[in-house]
């Protein structure tokens, strides 16, 4: 890509509705553009380095057994209601409305309904068991507060993946591959030392439901950390009783901010049940399918990966997920010696596969560079006279700041 026919512009001042520094800086180099409060439209930069999370997150749930697959926003009102979740009492973040033909539709928050009902048409044997089901889909909730930019919003992307096993036993086995799959795709995208496994409230479906909080100030939740165990307690959940049955001792825990940034839920026969999804085990017994619900938030991610490695020039993105690998700066003007320099490396890069933003505007050399901080793509190649005269280019590490030359066939 070069630069000169990217239609996005860098600003260089943050936009003032904005308190988030998600929000603010990755409005700034132009990788989302907000339409309202809560709702961000993800523009050329911003799209590839979300597809490199979801392709990091489809990678671990395909190696788990995962399908993919995709299920429709809108939700039929007479399901939700036999699992007495559409409700508005019970359930106050909906987005509904009414068809044109008669009876009302709900924009999905979730999907556990939706999929047992699928399976009702697919689970009849214990031979069709178990089955790992998930999607990427953008989720719609009314939320009220939309002030942490990507990180909480009324549109945004979820991964949800739902198991359907035959007995506990199953679905435990299959609880603990999930917790581990999730655990390796934060260390892939740059923030597994800062992610921990924490305990919170399982609501209706169990004692306790399963947490992945990243140490953050930016975050809402407030988490007890034990650094040693690499696992945490949620604030809503930390009482001496709590602590005793997960083995945890209060002098070993830190208090932290942290993000929420995934989690997975025990469901039992929550669903199953209420929607008729069984199957007939060996002996010709019919028994409810046990489940279980696994979300991670890209959108959400994305943003905490700003909010945890961003510095004060701008983004740092991991390599795993920038939009480009490399930024190729040229400090050429008109078809110059420097320009044919940054144009031949160039060239050479994209024959040899790699991600390359290769920025041949006529600016001054001041203004590339604090672009090129901002946007922080992990790596800056710097063409400028001294590339020309001794054919050593200078190599920015953009999370270290450490600089190298480097020759043509050092770069490769």
């Amino acid at each position: 890509m070069r630069q000169s026919q990217l239609f996005t512009k860098a600003r260089r001042e943050a936009p003032a509705d904005e308190v988030s520094k998600n929000a603010q800086l990755l409005v700034r180099a132009g990788y989302v553009h907000k339409e309202m409060a809560g709702v961000y439209s993800y523009l050329p930069l911003g799209l590839r380095t979300l597809n490199k999370i979801v392709q990091i997150i489809r990678e671990e749930m395909n190696a788990i057994g995962g399908q993919e697959m995709v299920m429709t926003a809108l939700q039929d009102k007479d399901l939700w209601s036999r699992t007495d979740r559409w409700d508005d009492d019970k359930v106050d973040n909906w987005f509904k409305t009414s068809f044109k033909s008669g009876g009302e539709t709900g924009l999905g928050i979730t999907h556990e309904e939706p999929l047992t009902r699928i399976m009702t048409e697919h689970i009849s044997s214990y031979r069709d068991l178990p089955v790992y089901a998930y999607q990427f889909q953008n989720k719609f909730r009314n939320e009220l507060r939309a002030k942490s930019g990507i990180m909480r919003g009324k549109e945004f992307l979820m991964k949800d993946l739902y198991s359907f096993s035959r007995d506990e036993a199953e679905h435990d086995a299959f609880f603990a591959r999930a917790r581990e799959a999730y655990l390796k795709v934060f260390q892939r995208l740059g923030i597994g030392d800062q992610t921990y496994v924490t305990f919170a409230s399982g609501g209706i479906f169990s004692e306790f439901s399963e947490e992945f909080q990243t140490i953050s100030e930016a975050g809402e939740d407030t988490i007890y950390v034990d650094e040693k165990k690499r696992v945490a307690v949620n604030k809503e959940v930390c009482t001496d009783e709590a602590l005793t049955k997960l083995g945890l001792q209060r002098d070993d825990l830190v208090e932290k901010k942290a993000i929420e940034v995934g989690n997975i839920f025990n469901l039992g026969t929550r669903f199953s049940e209420p929607l008729g999804l069984s199957y007939t085990d060996e002996t010709g017994a019919k028994k409810p399918v046990v489940m279980g619900s696994y979300g991670i938030g890209p959108t959400r991610v994305m943003g905490t990966i700003v909010e945890v490695l961003a510095d004060e020039k701008g983004l740092v993105w991991p390599e795993a997920v920038a939009p480009f690998v490399v930024h190729l700066v040229s400090l050429g003007k008109g078809g110059d010696e420097i320009s044919k320099t940054s144009d031949a490396l160039y060239a050479d890069l994209v024959k040899a596969g790699v991600e390359v933003l290769y920025d041949d505007r006529d600016l001054r050399a001041g203004e590339k560079f604090a672009e090129s901080d901002l946007l922080g793509i992990p790596m800056r190649i710097v063409v400028g006279k001294e590339a020309v005269e001794t054919g050593m280019f200078e190599v920015v590490n953009r999370a270290t700041g450490e600089v190298v030359k480097k020759s043509h066939d050092e770069i490769f």
